[in-house]
């Protein structure tokens, strides 16, 4: 990690960065930094679309595949300011499908939240469909995990494991609790007071040409036959040089990963985090809850939880402290990443399956952002 007074400027940053896209390390990519309640820099790198050369942009929207958590934490606990559910309560009392799971002592709303509920996580490889298809039904999908998935890993709170059905149960309890389907929960209660509106579950109009990135998948070519079969139909696209594409296509179970967005609008949502819950006079959380969800938590395991937020074990003591959620899935990687001391806060998509991140977020933190 850099250390303080390792300072550089904007233009290494940038240097760093687009080295990284001309080595294929990476198509495209599009980054954002927060200082405080302003946006001090946005830039695009690469490609969002290889076939066509398109440019990635700051507006170019990406898969945010699991950073859609931060979202779904921050809607359960605007739930619970409003007095609609108690963080502490069990969860099935609001979602009755989780009483399918045998429970030694109740999964509370707070250990779905801190992955500390000892729920399984099944590997989510085809929980993707084409965009052009219809989708299922969430909570006929959710009830089938839970029948399949009834015996806790570790009794409730006692450890900490990363858990997507745990977050699709939390889908299920603002859906029962709001009336509304989570996306329309979502839309209604934090993108659109926020000014998110581009930002959504479902890939946005392009009346003037593709805004959305394309994935994109470093793969060996006579491999391309297996890794096609290993997906739903529809969801592997061509070979672009040393890649496979991607078709455009949505997860299934919209509260573990189902947003899509640019990263321009996705500092709205950081601004929100490093700003006490409020952006530009709008106040979506209490500074209370702000503070609640970035305490993190060390239960034993590859990662340590707050109420949504996470860092890695090994991150622990490194400074400045900080807290993450990483979204990456087939084609894409993303980062949104809160320093709060420093009052900053970074959002990074990248339109292939991994890259060297950190390096990016290393640069990041030691330019000096005025």
């Amino acid at each position: 990690m850099a250390q303080a007074g390792d300072s550089s400027s904007a233009e290494t940053l940038e240097g760093l960065i687009r080295g990284k896209v001309e080595t294929a390390s990476v198509p495209g990519l599009s980054v954002v930094v927060v200082k405080g309640d302003r946006v001090v820099w946005a830039k695009g790198f690469g490609f969002a679309d290889l076939a066509i050369s398109t440019p990635a942009t700051p507006a170019t929207s990406y898969l945010w595949f699991s950073m859609t958590k931060i979202v779904t934490a921050t809607a359960v606990m605007r739930l619970a300011e409003g007095g609609k559910l108690d963080l502490d309560a069990p969860a099935d009392e609001y979602f009755r499908g989780l009483k399918l799971v045998s429970q030694p002592t109740p999964v509370t709303v707070r250990h779905l939240l801190s992955h500390s509920s000892g729920l399984t996580n099944p590997l989510p490889i085809r929980w993707v469909r084409p965009a052009d298809t219809a989708a299922s039904d969430h909570s006929t999908f959710v009830g089938r995990l839970l029948a399949k998935h009834r015996r806790l890993k570790f009794n409730p709170g006692e450890s900490a494991g990363y858990s997507n059905l745990g977050y699709l149960v939390l889908g299920e309890v603002i859906s029962e609790i709001s009336g509304a389907r989570y996306e329309e929960y979502v839309r209604a209660e934090i993108l659109s007071p926020l000014g998110m509106d581009r930002t959504g579950f479902s890939y946005p109009e392009q009346p003037t040409g593709n805004v959305a990135a394309t994935g994109y998948q470093p793969l060996w070519e006579p491999l391309t036959p297996l890794f096609r079969a290993a997906l739903p139909k529809g969801v592997v696209g061509r070979r672009q040089g040393r890649y496979v594409s991607f078709n455009p296509f949505y997860v299934k179970g919209p509260a573990y990963g189902g947003m899509v967005g640019g990263v321009d609008e996705a500092a709205r949502f950081v601004q929100l985090h490093l700003n006490g819950g409020e952006v530009d006079g709008v106040r979506l959380l209490s500074p209370e809850s702000v503070t609640e969800m970035q305490e993190i938590i060390p239960k034993g395991g590859r990662r340590d939880f707050g109420l949504g937020w996470f860092r890695s074990r090994e991150a622990r003591e490194r400074r400045p402290n900080f807290a993450e959620h990483l979204g990456g899935g087939a084609g894409f990687w993303n980062v949104m990443r809160i320093y709060p001391e420093e009052s900053l806060g970074v959002v990074m998509m990248g339109n292939t399956t991994s890259y060297d991140h950190e390096s990016i977020l290393d640069a990041i933190v030691s330019t000096e952002w005025a």
